[in-house]
C-alpha cells in the first residue's frame, strides 16, 4: 500500500470526499500531504497601472477581497481536513499542509508536486459536465494523464 501520498485539495466538496476516501482506504502509518494551489492574487491587487480600465479600478478592491476571503475559506478547509485525518488515527506528524501560489496551471504544478516523490496522488473529479469535460478537460483527468511515477486515484 501507498506509503506517501499526495491529496489534492481546495475548499470543495469533492476534495472533502479525496480526505474521506483516504480515511476509509489508506493504513494509518501512511505519510499525508494536503496540497493546494492557491491564485496569485497579489500582484493583481497591488497593481496601480494608468493602463489598466477605469471599470477594474474601481473594482479592484472589492476582487481583491474577495481573493482574501477565498484563500481564507481555502486555508481554514484543509485546516479542517488535516484535523479530521488525525482524528481518525492518522499520526499528526505524518499530516502534512502544503500550499503554494500558483505557479503554471493548477494541473500542472499538481504534476510537478506529484513528481517529488509520492506514491500516490488522491483527487476528486470536480462536477462538470461530460460536453465540458470532453472538450476542455477537468484539472482530475489532466493529471491523470501527467503523472507519471505515481498511481493516480480519482475519488467521484
Amino acid at each position: 500500500m501507498a506509503k506517501n501520498v499526495l491529496v489534492a485539495f481546495d475548499d470543495s466538496e469533492n476534495a472533502m470526499r479525496s480526505v474521506n476516501f483516504v480515511v476509509d482506504y489508506f493504513a494509518r502509518d501512511t505519510a499525508i500531504t494536503l496540497f493546494s494551489v492557491l491564485e496569485d492574487t497579489q500582484t493583481l491587487c497591488s497593481m496601480n497601472s494608468p493602463e489598466l480600465t477605469p471599470y477594474f479600478k474601481s473594482e479592484q478592491q472589492a476582487f481583491c477581497s474577495l481573493e482574501d476571503k477565498k484563500r481564507e475559506l481555502i486555508e481554514t478547509a484543509i485546516q479542517s481536513a488535516r484535523n479530521s485525518l488525525v482524528n481518525c488515527g492518522f499520526d499528526a506528524e505524518h499530516v502534512r499542509v502544503k500550499t503554494q501560489q500558483r505557479a503554471g496551471s493548477v494541473a500542472k504544478d499538481i504534476i510537478k508536486e506529484a513528481e517529488t516523490g509520492y506514491d500516490a496522488v488522491v483527487i476528486g473529479r470536480r462536477g462538470v459536465s461530460a460536453l465540458q469535460d470532453f472538450l476542455f478537460g477537468s484539472v482530475a483527468q489532466k493529471v491523470l494523464h501527467g503523472v507519471t511515477n505515481s498511481a493516480v486515484l480519482i475519488v467521484p
